[in-house]
């Protein structure tokens, strides 16, 4: 013990700093949010401030539409959360426990499908997206099921690898054991398989409501015109201006878009923990 605890130390004393290093951005946000204009434009900025004001948030809830703007994000990612961890789940089940032919090719395209930057595809996805509007409603450009699709198509191959570990990690005994109580293939998987993976499926869920939740690129591509439908990172377009960026109204508006993601981590704390720590184990 006597050897090993400089090393415990050291590793907690490590941990603390990262801990700050990667807080700090956060709480200068925040703190850059409750700052008044002009501490906020010094040139000699400072870690605190002995004058709060909320004057930045009244200039962010001031802006017109911006509750309709907060509604359409918490839509969208809402929809892509629920989709995507309704198709991932079908989805890793099938290739888990049916054998067919291309299995591992197609477990293969879902790490290629990563591997894809998405800066790449955004032009042809415009594209794609402007046809679909002629032919299905509600999907193409400056609608928001121009958003829901593309992220529900990036969200699925991230999603379907790491529930395929938590599919394959429940034993096969369990599942012959229920269909010789009766158990049909249906009861079995509602009733029995997903809430054993359910872990895993809110681990991805964080994931897949974080980079809707955050997106920017998709918005700003594919709602050109109909500016109802835009989602809350346009918001902040709204205080980038000629004569000088708003960095108040910036940093309140970034700390308001915080907050669901905090809410959605503490809705989810427990399980997204045993989600990342791992599976069922026989």
């Amino acid at each position: 013990m006597r050897i090993r605890r400089p090393w415990r130390l050291a590793a907690e004393a490590a941990a603390v700093l990262i801990a700050v290093v990667v807080a700090f951005p956060l709480y200068w946000m925040v703190l850059s949010a409750f700052k008044p204009a002009s501490e906020v434009q010094s040139s000699n900025p400072r870690p605190w401030t002995l004058n709060p004001s909320l004057d930045a948030f009244r200039r962010v809830f001031d802006q017109q539409d911006f509750g309709r703007y907060f509604l359409n994000s918490l839509l969208v990612a809402g929809t892509v959360v629920v989709a995507s961890a309704l198709i991932a789940f079908l989805a890793a089940t099938a290739v888990t426990r049916f054998k067919f032919k291309m299995r591992t090719t197609v477990l293969i395209m879902f790490l290629v499908a990563q591997m894809v930057p998405v800066e790449a595809l955004t032009i042809p996805m415009f594209f794609l997206m402007r046809d679909l509007g002629d032919s299905v409603p509600g999907i193409g450009l400056n609608t928001l099921g121009s958003l829901i699709l593309p992220h529900i198509a990036f969200s699925l191959p991230f999603a379907i690898w790491m529930l395929r570990g938590f599919v394959k990690a429940v034993p096969e005994s369990l599942e012959e054991a229920a269909y010789l109580d009766g158990a049909s293939r249906t009861r079995f998987l509602w009733q029995i398989l997903f809430p054993l993976v359910l872990p895993g499926l809110i681990a991805t869920s964080v994931f897949s409501f974080i980079s809707t939740w955050n997106d920017f690129l998709f918005a700003k591509s594919f709602i050109t015109s109909a500016t109802e439908n835009s989602t809350l990172p346009m918001a902040l377009l709204v205080f980038f201006k000629d004569e000088g960026n708003d960095w108040g109204g910036i940093m309140a508006a970034s700390t308001i878009m915080t907050i669901p993601v905090l809410v959605f981590f503490v809705l989810v704390q427990r399980r997204l923990v045993s989600g990342l720590g791992g599976a069922v184990k026989d």
